[in-house]
C-alpha cells in the first residue's frame, strides 16, 4: 500500500499582494501544492512563477481555468470580480478559496454558492483567523457557561494608512471601504461567537471618494445581546475583540492574526480583575486554512459551514452599509 500523501494542485489567479503570502502558505502546507499563477499580462505571470515557486504561468485568467491538472483556484482579485471567476472556476469543476469579501452583493454571494453547489466542488472565503486551532479554543469559554450568559461582542480592526484614490480600496465600484476589508473580519467574529444572524443593525461613516474610511456599526440580537465594531483606514493598528457574559470576559487583542505567531495568546477576566492566559498551538493560520481546503477537495466531502458563514457575512455587511447610507436601522430578513 502507498504511503504518498495526496496532494491538491492549487492554482493562483492574479498576483495581488496577498497572493504572495497565501502562495508561501500552499507551499508550506502537507496536502497542497503550488502548481500555476496567471495574470492578464504573460511575462509578469511567469516572472511571479518563477519568484514564488510555481511551475506554470499563464497569461489569462481563462488558461489558468482551463488547466486540467488544477484542482483548486485561489482568487486574490479585487471582489467586483469574484463572482465571475469563482462561478467560471467552479463549472471548470475547481474548488474556490475566494479572498474577502467574498463579493459585491449578498445576491452575488448566493449565486457563487449556488454554482459551487451544482458542481460539487467548495467554496470558502479566505478568512484565515477561523481555521487557527486559537479559534476553537475561544470558542470553549463562550460556550461552555465559563462567561455566563454572553451579553456583548466588542470588536475593531483599523489600520493608518494615507491610501491613494487608485487603491482598489478607495474605490467604491471595485468593492473598497474599509467596512468590506477590516470590518469584515468583525462581522465575522461576532457571528462565530453568537451563531447566529442580528436582527437590525445601525451604522455610522465617514466617506472619502464614496467609500467608507472610517465605520462604525451597532448589531441587535436576540436574548439580550449586542456587538459593536469599527473599522477605518485613518487609525492606528487595531485587531481585538472582546466577549463579555454576566460573569467573566474573554479578551483577544490580535484575533486577525497573532502579534507573536509563536504565542496565540487569549485572556479571561473575571469580575475580582483576575486575569488567565492562555496560549494555543503555535501554527501558522494561512497555512490551516490551505490544509482545510485541500481536505474537503480530497476526501470530496463539502463542508456547508463555510459557505454559510461566507453568506451570512455578505448579509449582515450589505444591510450595515445600507444603514450607514440611509441613517436609518436596517431590519434584517427572516
Amino acid at each position: 500500500m502507498s504511503n504518498t500523501v495526496q496532494t491538491t494542485q492549487f492554482g493562483v489567479l492574479g498576483t495581488a499582494r496577498i497572493a504572495t503570502k497565501v502562495g508561501a502558505a500552499i507551499h508550506k502546507a502537507s496536502n497542497a501544492e503550488l502548481t500555476a499563477v496567471a495574470s492578464r499580462d504573460a511575462q509578469h505571470a511567469a516572472a511571479w512563477a518563477g519568484e514564488h515557486g510555481a511551475t506554470r504561468s499563464y497569461g489569462s485568467y481563462a488558461a489558468l481555468i482551463d488547466d486540467p491538472d488544477l484542482d483548486a483556484i485561489y482568487i486574490p482579485l479585487p471582489p467586483s470580480m469574484h463572482a465571475e471567476w469563482t462561478i467560471k472556476a467552479a463549472e471548470a469543476g475547481k474548488h474556490v478559496l475566494c479572498e474577502k469579501p467574498l463579493a459585491m452583493s449578498v445576491t452575488e454571494t448566493e449565486e457563487m454558492a449556488a454554482v459551487c453547489r451544482e458542481n460539487n466542488v467548495q467554496l470558502m472565503d479566505g478568512v484565515m483567523w477561523v481555521h487557527h486551532p486559537r479559534a476553537d479554543d475561544m470558542r470553549k469559554p463562550i460556550s461552555d457557561g465559563s462567561l455566563g450568559t454572553v451579553r456583548r461582542m466588542t470588536s475593531a480592526f483599523t489600520f493608518n494608512n494615507d491610501l491613494p484614490l487608485t487603491d482598489l480600496r478607495m474605490q467604491r465600484e471595485l468593492g473598497g471601504g474599509s467596512m468590506l476589508d477590516l470590518g469584515w473580519y468583525c462581522v465575522r467574529a461576532t457571528l462565530w461567537a453568537f451563531g447566529e444572524l442580528p436582527r437590525r443593525v445601525w451604522a455610522n461613516a465617514r466617506y472619502k471618494n464614496d467609500v467608507d474610511v472610517n465605520f462604525s456599526g451597532l448589531m441587535w440580537y436576540d436574548n439580550d445581546r449586542m456587538a459593536s465594531f469599527d473599522s477605518a483606514f485613518d487609525t492606528g493598528l487595531r485587531k481585538w475583540f472582546e466577549v463579555a457574559g454576566t460573569e467573566a470576559s474573554l479578551v483577544c487583542d490580535d484575533f486577525v492574526h497573532p502579534w507573536d505567531e509563536s504565542k496565540p495568546r487569549f485572556w479571561l477576566h473575571n469580575p475580582d480583575g483576575k486575569m488567565e492566559e492562555r496560549v494555543s498551538a503555535g501554527d501558522i493560520q494561512e497555512v490551516k486554512m490551505v490544509e482545510c481546503l485541500a481536505n474537503i477537495a480530497q476526501s470530496g466531502q463539502l463542508e456547508d459551514r463555510w459557505t454559510n458563514d461566507a453568506i451570512a457575512t455578505q448579509r449582515v455587511c450589505d444591510a450595515l452599509d445600507q444603514s450607514a447610507r440611509s441613517g436609518k436601522i436596517v431590519e434584517l430578513a427572516e
